[in-house]
């Protein structure tokens, strides 16, 4: 399959954005350097040498190298989208969790029928249940947790493994070691005969599936049965490839970038991304992305799926 590069126009436009990027960077001085935007040059910072998924948690514009410009977020919010930049996340004391800070990133209150939230745990940190009738999916960014279900069976999840847990699934989750989470939660749409269950795994397990007229990488965490009524992507892009389709549908999306960066087109708007961003695309926004940069884009996508919109 040959690999799709950007067309002649749309470089222009992704220039004159990341020289926006940059010229923020710049004034917050922060541009070059070990820790700035991969250059052209290859380096072990932009290639590795750092844990897994380490630049969500340590993002290339944090809230540290802002503190020159007070005021400064990368963060948007309109009708039918938003970018929530690492340097506006908020958090506080999860209610009902012991020694764990959390942020929602994605909620109801932004139109969306889910919540998305990152957990920030400790040494002696523990989880609280989701509400009644409510199904989770935990993905492991940093550290670990021991996932324990039900009377007693245990789980260990190391970075880049995950867990869904059916609704009203009795659970807990304790770390001993400063871990952070990326949480999805959803009130449940049954239907009838059909229940889904318990799935305990990790990234680099599932299989690389097909992806016809499209050349990113696509693997899928939860199973396509009717019984899931979500399911979470992990999509691969190499540096010049970009999603071949600009894409209007009626499922909702909650997206966090894991590596890379690029550039995303939502609507009418194009904007910058990098490692640690979270995108909210409401159903039928038009949406297109663009790998940048030197190293692997890596997001994780939350999608609805198998159930009618009439319902």
């Amino acid at each position: 399959m040959s690999i799709h590069r950007l067309r002649p126009l749309v470089p222009f436009v992704l220039l004159a954005s990341l020289q926006c990027g940059a010229a923020a960077a710049a004034a917050a001085g922060y541009g070059g350097g070990a820790e700035g935007f991969c250059s052209a040059e290859p380096s072990s910072e932009c290639s590795g040498g750092q844990p897994l998924y380490w630049k969500v948690t340590h993002p290339t514009l944090a809230p540290a190298h802002l503190q020159d410009l007070p005021g400064f977020t990368r963060s948007v919010f309109k009708r039918d989208h938003a970018l929530i930049t690492p340097e506006s996340h908020v958090f506080s004391p999860f209610p009902d969790w012991i020694n764990t800070l959390g942020a929602y990133l994605i909620s109801p209150a932004i139109g969306a029928h889910f919540t998305m939230y990152l957990a920030n745990m400790q040494d002696g940190s523990k989880s609280a249940l989701p509400p009644k009738d409510v199904e989770r999916l935990v993905f492991v960014l940093q550290g670990s947790i021991s996932l324990t279900v039900g009377t007693g069976t245990t789980h260990s999840l190391l970075v880049d493994s995950y867990a869904y847990l059916p609704a009203n699934t009795k659970h807990s989750m304790i770390s001993d070691e400063p871990t952070t989470l990326v949480i999805f939660e959803r009130r449940y749409s049954a239907i009838e005969d059909s229940h889904p269950d318990l799935i305990v795994g990790s990234t680099d397990k599932q299989p690389l599936l097909e992806t016809p007229g499209e050349v990113f990488q696509l693997r899928k965490l939860l199973p396509t049965s009717l019984s899931y009524d979500f399911n979470i992507h992990i999509m691969d892009f190499q540096p010049g490839e970009y999603l071949n389709v600009k894409e209007v549908h009626y499922n909702q999306h909650g997206l966090l970038i894991l590596e890379g960066q690029g550039i995303y087109r939502l609507g009418e708007s194009w904007y910058p991304v990098q490692a640690g961003d979270t995108i909210w695309m409401a159903p039928f926004v038009p949406q297109w992305y663009a790998a940048l940069g030197k190293t692997r884009t890596r997001y994780l996508l939350y999608k609805d799926v198998n159930r009618n919109p009439l319902i």
